[in-house]
């Protein structure tokens, strides 16, 4: 999902790591995770994964920017 998220930001992202991750089960799985994209700066992305047979591709549903390391990483 990474270029998905440099599109949508129109930023490049050097270091781009997960950092920790909850999932939230509905017509397939979102998954909100941390990640570290450097420089101390972090983002929280909600990731769709669609139930098995369909569109297998994960699809960035969303993001919140600013986030810090110690921010809760919460549904959205």
């Amino acid at each position: 999902v990474k270029p998905q998220l440099e599109a949508k930001t129109n930023e490049t992202y050097e270091e781009f790591k997960a950092e920790s991750y909850k999932t939230q089960v509905v017509a397939g799985v979102n998954y909100f995770v941390k990640v570290n994209i450097g420089g101390g700066r972090y983002m929280h992305l909600k990731i769709f994964k669609g139930l098995p047979g369909q569109n297998e591709d994960l699809v960035l549903a969303g993001y919140q920017a600013d986030k810090t390391k110690d921010d809760e990483l919460t549904g959205f």
